[in-house]
């Protein structure tokens, strides 16, 4: 089995890709209830109070981040895509049931997919992409630190899952 042959535009596009020593079912369980999803999905000391599932294509995936200062972030988007215990796909720029929904200064316009694979040792291949319409939307991502931030949310998630099995 090999990941979606979704063709990543390195102009426009950010992914992270490694392989972790958890089974692609508990990444899943993971990214897919909200419970463990406010656990891992903001690097500390960052948090995740609120988080809000709806798993179906058209339907709610948000969180809110709440930073060391106190202050909350509302992240709200739609999913496009769910192939169970294999890939997720949302977007920042849609809200629930496909509604366009405005957006606020500095925010990043983006569609993220995370594709899981199985490996011979029991673990998961991991990719997540994070799609751009831009270069600028892009270079904001990566200096807002998506390649250590994505890192740190995929290696607490992998600790949390840890010890869930």
């Amino acid at each position: 089995m090999s990941f979606t042959p979704y063709p990543v535009n390195p102009e426009l596009d950010l992914v992270l890709e490694r392989e972790v020593a958890v089974p692609p079912e508990l990444v899943w369980r993971a990214w897919t209830e909200p419970e463990l999803l406010k656990q891992f999905f903001t690097p500390r000391p960052w948090e995740t109070p609120d988080a809000e599932v709806d798993l179906r294509p058209g339907g709610v995936f948000r969180t809110v981040m709440r930073s060391p200062e106190g202050d909350e972030f509302d992240n709200t988007g739609c999913y496009l895509e769910i192939v169970p215990g294999e890939k997720l796909s949302w977007t920042s720029v849609l809200g629930p049931d496909y509604r366009p929904r405005p957006t606020a200064a500095g925010d990043v316009a983006m569609t993220a997919i995370i594709e899981l694979e199985p490996t011979a040792t029991g673990g998961t291949r991991y990719r997540a992409v994070a799609v751009h319409n831009d270069v600028d939307s892009r270079a904001q991502h990566e200096e807002m630190g998506f390649h250590d931030g994505w890192g740190t949310v995929l290696d607490q998630l992998v600790e949390l899952m840890t010890h869930a099995t």
